[in-house]
């Protein structure tokens, strides 16, 4: 998967890591398992701080999209329990807040606060 930095989008640059990421997992073009870039490498490849990677790997973590095995690198994970009840609630919300106007920052942060 091929992960592009669009400078001039008002998206901080480690938020289009994530997406792109999360893209790549729902359209099949990363699969369980897949390994990630190392944090230095796609840094470099993409001209910016590792510590960007590092943060947006993080968050990708924190989700439940990857895992990482230190040194075994950063793996994707495998689909959160699709037959969850929670499941078809997340995409209840997700149709709802788009329906809404909602972005994914403000939706997160509705989230967040009725978390």
């Amino acid at each position: 998967m091929l992960i592009r930095i669009d400078p001039d989008s008002g998206a901080p640059v480690f938020e289009q890591i994530v997406d792109q990421v999360v893209a790549g997992v729902r359209a099949g073009d990363l699969v369980t398992g897949e390994k990630l870039p190392p944090v230095r490498q796609l840094a470099g490849d993409l001209g910016i701080a590792p510590n960007t990677v590092a943060k947006a790997y993080r968050q990708l973590e924190e989700e439940g999209h990857v895992e990482t095995r230190g040194r075994g690198g950063t793996l994707v994970r495998d689909e959160l329990a699709p037959a969850l009840p929670s499941r078809g609630a997340a995409e209840d919300f997700a149709r709802s807040a788009r329906a809404a106007g909602l972005d994914l920052s403000q939706a997160i942060g509705l989230l967040r606060r009725s978390w």
